[in-house]
């Protein structure tokens, strides 16, 4: 592997792997943090998945009084009047490019791969999915938001910003979420469903977090982006 890869985790449900599902994880946290959900996935028989948690990089963050901790990129505070950090947002997509090529590079087809993340890692894994160029199986975004919703799409290194027009998009959230408010998410997939991608959103009665059948929701839908109803 490259060395200017980020530090992952890595789990397959069989070898070789045909897919790939690359998970960010949230603020503060690392690529621990959702491993232990796949062993709660349900696949058909003979699926080979590889999953790949990366470890965001140790940064300070504003919000959390510059305490140094992972971080995909600052945050300042909350609410519209807090811009985003553009420049760290840049920054991780460059280092998701480069785990989606190296996926690549290690066989798996573009359109056999899922770009996932939850929180703070669920928007990197949005601006980087619109933005890249080449076509993937699916977006998931957990609990989270589309930065620079008002003005996307914008300028990004990452182009065109074609390839992923018809690229399923699934949206979870929280309808008690502490953390990232519900409308944060509600505003993000009206301004998708705007820009006509093929976006869903469910909402759950929980908070910042993951339940039982939100997993059921996900699983159901990598099965279908994958192709695996019938493996």
């Amino acid at each position: 592997m490259s060395t200017s890869l980020l530090p992952v985790i890595e789990i397959e449900t069989g070898t070789p792997a045909t897919a790939s599902i690359i998970w960010l994880h949230g603020l503060g946290a690392d690529g621990n943090d959702f491993a232990g959900i796949v062993p709660q996935l349900r696949f058909p028989a003979g699926a080979a998945i590889r999953f790949i948690f990366p470890h965001a990089p140790v940064q300070p963050v504003t919000i959390n009084g510059g305490m140094k901790m992972r971080a995909w990129y600052d945050i300042t505070g909350i609410g519209p009047e807090f811009p985003d950090d553009s420049d760290g947002i840049r920054a991780s997509e460059k280092h998701m490019v480069n785990l989606l090529e190296n996926e690549q590079q290690r066989g798996i087809a573009p359109e056999n791969i899922v770009l996932a993340g939850f929180s703070q890692g669920g928007a990197i894994a949005l601006t980087t999915g619109l933005h890249y160029h080449k076509k993937l199986a699916g977006i998931m975004a957990l609990s989270t938001y589309l930065p620079f919703a008002e003005d996307y799409p914008y300028d990004s290194p990452q182009e065109p910003l074609d390839a992923n027009q018809d690229t399923p998009i699934f949206m979870a959230h929280g309808n008690s979420d502490p953390v990232v408010p519900v409308s944060y998410g509600e505003n993000s997939y009206q301004k998708l469903l705007q820009l006509k991608y093929p976006v869903e959103l469910k909402r759950y009665n929980m908070q910042h977090a993951v339940c039982p059948e939100e997993i059921r929701d996900i699983n159901n839908w990598i099965c279908t982006v994958l192709n695996l109803e019938n493996v």
